[in-house]
């Protein structure tokens, strides 16, 4: 004998989709909202910040332009006016460096090149107690203009090797590192902003032939980058 079996009959839900599609417009609403958040806040710095350069320099509508890489670092022209602007901040110091510290501007952009004797004693990477006169100086251009800074170690081809420093590589990147890390320690300048390396003896800026030549080429250059040459740092 055959039992009845109740059948269930199922029934669509036919308002389903429309739990699919508030979540949808929900997402959509977070996304834009994030997005115009996001966008407001930059302009207002971008605006502020331009503000603050023309009253710094007392440029008027000179200072209008500027970029900005990966909408963290803002990146001021490296020009022959910011050059002398830099040089005329730094004018004390260079003439009391008698020929130890000068500024240029080349393809990486404003360099302030020292030379080792100002800032260590030989063989050493420790900054000098008189050092930190000179450094305390030159972070004053380092907070005008916000560009990202390279500090590079470079020395002459006479090769060391010490139990501190096998190498002028590790020499020169000591040399490098402790002056960032004064910048950051000392002056609270944004480590985001500062990167360091030692070159060792293989940027020469002159021949090593002779004692004058290699003093030149023992120097930490302290690079306000070009927007281009910030471009090839890892952000």
């Amino acid at each position: 004998m055959r039992k009845n079996r109740k059948r269930v009959e199922s029934h669509d839900n036919v308002e389903r989709w429309m739990v699919s599609y508030a979540d949808f417009v929900t997402l959509l609403f977070c996304f834009f909202t994030a997005m115009y958040a996001i966008s407001t806040v930059d302009t207002n710095k971008l605006e502020e910040f331009a503000s603050s350069m023309k009253a710094a320099f007392n440029e008027g509508e000179k200072i209008t332009e500027f970029s900005v890489i990966d909408d963290v670092q803002v990146i001021l022209p490296t020009s022959a006016e910011t050059e002398s602007s830099i040089r005329q901040m730094l004018s004390a110091i260079i003439k009391e460096s008698d020929g130890s510290l000068d500024v240029k501007r080349d393809s990486r952009g404003i360099v302030i090149a020292v030379a080792d004797k100002m800032l260590y004693t030989s063989g050493s990477a420790d900054l000098k107690e008189g050092a930190v006169s000179f450094l305390d100086l030159i972070v004053q251009a380092l907070i005008e203009f916000p560009n990202p800074v390279r500090i590079e170690g470079h020395t002459d081809n006479i090769p060391i090797h010490t139990k501190e420093f096998p190498s002028n590589w590790e020499l020169s990147a000591s040399r490098a590192i402790n002056v960032a890390k004064y910048f950051v320690e000392k002056h609270n300048i944004d480590p985001v902003r500062i990167t360091s390396i030692g070159y060792a003896e293989h940027k020469p800026v002159a021949s090593n032939d002779s004692p004058e030549g290699r003093a030149k080429n023992r120097r930490v250059d302290i690079v306000l980058l070009s927007e281009q040459e910030s471009r090839k740092e890892p952000y």
